[in-house]
Parts: structure tokens; C-alpha cells; sequence
């Protein structure tokens, strides 16, 4: 009997660089409100949202998704033709097929990847940043491109205020490499799940092809359900909510990032943690807002290389995802 041979394996993986991208038309709360019935007061004590960003109708998922590809390949310090595998989370590509990853690493350069997307919904860069480490891990690839990208007003009802003050538009992306030895190691194993059940918490209606979502049930569950995905990440790593300099949840709601963190430091997690708040000026981009959010964090020097960073996605499925990662 034939033994198969396999490739060579890695301690795990890390992150070398970042990128992320937004379109230029800023949306305020004033600008919906002279749409539909709300305000700026309302909009913000609910959901914490100032502003939002939305690209244009000419705008491709995929050039977003290439944009900010292109500065993490660039901040790592890698041609294009170094990465291997590119996975593209993302659940608003206007048609199934071509898929996204191969779009998006054509645009790039990248030369003959593996390239396939991932939807998760917004816990898709968590899901997608998992799956390409144990991929690193298993010698399957060497160096992949991660990128979380969403079109999330080509699916909104402009007419319903529910949706359309909390949904935007962006992409944010990490590059991962195998790390040379296993103190190098720098992605946690994932923490996932998934509730089918509440599943038409978050869902597209079949009758006007919109986003809709029943907020008052998807805040329940996320300030109960969510704090242990992330204390199980943690645990996973080999840390203490101690050893957690900064955390990044999807940026779903700003109640309940502040929710989850109040939950984390309840169970031993530092006072001076730095949290994400990225969706005040982004709006909630689905599975780009964890790379959007971290990208943005370091560009303003609040986060540090090093840093150790627990991630948390959660959202549509509904699935949930976490994974603690140290910061390039």
C-alpha cells in the first residue's frame, strides 16, 4: 500500500501586515433623517452611530476587497506573488459566481492562488482567519491573504429605518505567514459555533431581496452569548482576559461591544483594555469591520505591535467565532 506524503507543517501562524478601505461619500444621521422618521439623538442611543461610509453604485465588492489587499500586501512587506491562498470573507457579492478571491487577487497580482470566499455573515473574518491559519499550520499554504469585505447597502431598504441607519460599506484585510517557530506563533485556535435556530433573527426577505433583522432579539442575544465565545478564545490561547490588551468585537452595535467588554472585565479582563469603537464612524460592515476596526486602531497609535488583541465576530447564521491574535 502506497503511504502519502505530507507537506511540510508550521508551529501556527502570524499576522505580517494589514490594510483596510472605505469609500469617500460620508453618510451622517441628519442625511437619513431627512429620509426616513429618526435623528441623530435617536440613532446614537441606540446603535452609537455618527456617520457611516457607502460606495458608490459603480463601486465593486471587489475592488474594495483588492484595495485593501493591496496595502496589507504592501504593509507586510511581500510582493503579490508571495501569497498563495486568498480567502475573502464576505456575504453581499452581488452573484455567487465568480467567486470574490479570485476577482480580488487578479486585481492584486497575485499569481494562481488557492482563492475561494467564505460567508459567515459578520463573523466572517473570524472564520476566515481560523481557516487560513490551520491551513498554515497544515502545510497547505505558506502565505494567505484574509480579507473581510462588504456591499452591505446593495441589500438595504432605504425606506426602513431598522437597517439603513446601522449598515455600511468597506474592506479590511490581514496577511498571515507561517510563523518560523512556535514563540512566533501568533493566531489563537478558533473558538466557533453556530445557533441555525435563530437563524431568521438576520436574514434577507425573499419578497424585496432587503436585510432585515430583529434588533431588539439580536441584542439579547449577543450581550448574553458572546462573552463566552470570547472567554472560550482565550482559554484556548493559553491566557487569562488579563493577559487581553485590546478587544475587538464585530462592530454590531456600540451597546453591545460595550456589553461584552463590561461582561470580560467582570471576569478578570483590565480596566485600561482597549476597546473598539470603530463602528461610531463606520457603521456595522459586516465581516469587514473587525480588520477595518483593528487597521484603523493602529493607524491612530492605539494599538501597538504586539499587542495582544482577542477578536470576536458574531452575526447572521446566526454564527459566532473568536480567536485571540497578537498584532503585527
Amino acid at each position: 500500500m502506497s503511504r502519502l506524503t505530507l507537506a511540510p507543517a508550521a508551529p501556527g501562524a502570524r499576522i505580517i501586515g494589514m490594510g483596510s478601505y472605505q469609500p469617500e461619500k460620508i453618510v451622517t444621521n441628519d442625511d437619513l433623517a431627512a429620509r426616513v422618521e429618526t435623528n441623530d439623538q435617536w440613532i446614537r442611543e441606540r446603535v452609537g452611530i455618527v456617520e457611516r461610509r457607502v460606495a458608490a453604485d459603480d463601486e465593486l465588492l471587489v475592488a474594495m476587497a483588492a484595495e485593501a489587499g493591496r496595502l496589507a500586501v504592501k504593509d507586510a512587506g511581500i510582493a503579490p506573488t508571495d501569497v498563495d491562498t486568498v480567502i475573502v470573507a464576505t456575504c453581499t457579492m452581488p452573484f455567487p459566481i465568480p467567486n470574490a478571491a479570485a476577482q480580488t487577487a487578479d486585481r492584486i497580482g497575485i499569481v494562481a492562488p488557492g482563492a475561494f470566499d467564505l460567508n459567515a455573515a459578520c463573523a466572517g473574518f473570524s472564520y476566515a482567519l481560523g481557516t487560513a491559519a490551520d491551513l498554515i499550520r497544515a502545510g497547505s499554504a505558506r502565505t494567505a491573504l484574509v480579507i473581510g469585505a462588504e456591499k452591505l447597502t446593495d441589500w438595504l431598504d432605504w425606506d426602513d429605518r431598522s437597517t439603513c441607519i446601522i449598515f455600511a460599506d468597506g474592506a479590511g484585510a490581514a496577511v498571515l505567514s507561517a510563523a518560523p517557530d512556535a514563540e512566533s506563533v501568533g493566531v489563537g485556535p478558533v473558538a466557533w459555533g453556530s445557533a441555525g435556530d435563530l437563524h431568521s433573527m438576520i436574514e434577507v426577505r425573499p419578497h424585496n431581496n432587503a436585510l432585515a433583522q430583529e434588533g431588539q432579539a439580536v441584542f439579547r442575544w449577543a450581550t448574553t452569548k458572546i462573552a463566552p465565545v470570547a472567554l472560550r478564545a482565550i482559554e484556548l490561547a493559553g491566557l487569562t482576559p488579563a493577559d487581553i490588551d485590546v478587544l475587538v468585537p464585530h462592530q454590531a452595535n456600540l451597546r453591545i461591544v460595550e456589553a461584552v467588554a463590561k461582561r470580560l472585565r467582570a471576569k478578570g479582563a483590565r480596566q485600561d483594555m482597549v476597546v473598539a469603537d470603530d463602528i461610531v464612524h463606520s457603521g456595522n460592515t459586516s465581516s469587514a469591520s473587525i480588520p477595518l476596526a483593528l487597521d484603523h486602531m493602529r493607524t491612530a497609535g492605539r494599538i501597538r505591535s504586539g499587542d495582544v488583541a482577542l477578536l470576536v465576530g458574531f452575526g447572521a447564521g446566526l454564527s459566532y467565532a473568536g480567536q485571540v491574535v497578537v498584532c503585527p
